[in-house]
């Protein structure tokens, strides 16, 4: 469904993304993991045409959009839920809801997703005529998640979507995440918290300083202290070997 190429992303003399590469296929949940700094949120800024791309290629169902504006790229079926959520806090529920739908002209269909994301999230629907600011941070989460799938995503991007909340509530939010993948939404999820993005995962990228340094499956990421790597620089093996501690 994506394919990304040798993407790079400079901000000024900054380099952010030096010949990143990524593929995920339609249905999979792909996690992009890594310590602050490494460039995740520039990369799913640069597929979503929010941030312009100094080089490289982009994707998406065989077609480039690299360059695209991000409107045209929404509109193609790319959806991302951002880092601060980013919602219209004077605004109700159901205002923020209509908002994520206003690149469709399918109203009715609108109408029904309307029904289907908030029977997601029952709070939401519980509280529709409430004022988002109002809300919790794990409820102005599930309202962002909710308010990007009425784009009616083929790929939803989430960015740090457990950052600042409440593990029961983390439980929520990937229990959603988990739903939505069911559902037949491809999933590319940005998590600092690896062990939590790792476990619903098919395959997972670790990134660190722009480039990615391994990918795989769950299992394959954890072995060899890959993880241990990218955060830290070194591997379990060799935190062992300073420790003393015996293999």
């Amino acid at each position: 469904m994506l394919s990304v190429a040798d993407l790079h992303v400079n901000y000024g003399a900054i380099s952010a993304l030096r010949g990143v590469s990524v593929d995920i296929a339609q249905g999979e949940i792909v996690a992009l993991i890594g310590p602050n700094g490494a460039g995740k949120t520039s990369l799913l800024m640069a597929i979503a045409g929010i941030v312009r791309a100094a080089g490289g290629c982009v994707e998406f169902g065989g077609h480039s959009i690299l360059g695209k504006s991000a409107e045209t790229i929404l509109r193609l079926g790319i959806s991302v839920v951002p880092e601060n959520r980013e919602i219209f806090t004077k605004l109700s529920v159901w205002e923020n809801l209509l908002i994520g739908a206003t690149a469709r002209r399918d109203r009715q269909q609108v109408a029904r997703d309307i029904d289907r994301v908030t029977a997601l999230f029952p709070k939401l629907a519980q509280r529709r005529n409430d004022p988002a600011g109002l809300f919790s941070g794990g409820e102005q989460q599930m309202l962002a998640i909710a308010r990007a799938m009425m784009a009616a995503p083929k790929l939803l991007m989430l960015d740090e979507p457990s950052l600042g909340l409440a593990p029961i509530v983390i439980d929520a939010v990937y229990t959603a995440i988990q739903e939505l993948s069911g559902a037949g939404v491809t999933i590319l999820l940005v998590e600092q918290n690896a062990e939590r993005a790792l476990s619903i995962a098919h395959r997972a990228y670790l990134i660190s300083t722009g480039e990615i340094v391994f990918s795989g499956t769950s299992e394959e990421i954890h072995s060899g202290g890959n993880v241990h790597k990218a955060y830290f620089g070194f591997r379990t093996d060799d935190a062992d070997r300073r420790s003393g501690i015996p293999k």
